[in-house]
């Protein structure tokens, strides 16, 4: 605290007005300084309330990206599954098909078979009778001679 000096009316008016004048400007200077703070704390404040903003857009991205992703990955199995269900009924089908054609090449096989037996059998009496008439041939010769 100051002290002024006396006089005969009291406090030295020059001290006191020069320490007013002082407490003034430092006052003034405070005031000046608080409402520049203020200002600062304002704007600070509206830069938080932007990043907050940016935040929630930011998470909300992150959320729709997620469900997104989960939508892909969803449908990517269900593709898959459709991709196995479809090449298990062709494997199926082929294979229904190698069935069917080996069914039937056996079958064919099997009239080939039992028609060279018959084939056989025919060229086998063929022969059998060619050999009766060359036999009957043989023997006509033999009684002329």
């Amino acid at each position: 605290m100051e002290k002024f000096s006396y006089e005969e009316n009291g406090y030295n008016r020059k001290e006191v007005n020069d320490f007013v004048s002082h407490v003034i400007t430092e006052t003034e200077s405070i005031v000046k300084k608080v409402k520049e703070q203020q200002e600062e704390i304002k704007k600070l404040q509206e830069e938080i309330e932007r990043y907050k903003q940016s935040e929630n857009q930011i998470k909300d991205a992150l959320l729709q990206s997620e469900k997104v992703g989960e939508n892909i990955r969803k449908m990517a199995q269900d593709e898959k599954e459709l991709i196995i269900k479809n090449a298990k009924e062709s494997a199926s089908k082929i294979i229904n098909d190698a069935l069917i054609r080996t069914e039937k090449i056996v079958a064919e096989r099997l009239l080939l078979e039992k028609n060279m037996r018959q084939v056989k059998r025919k060229i086998k009496l063929i022969i059998e009778e060619q050999q009766e008439l060359l036999e009957e041939i043989n023997q006509i010769k033999i009684e002329k001679e």
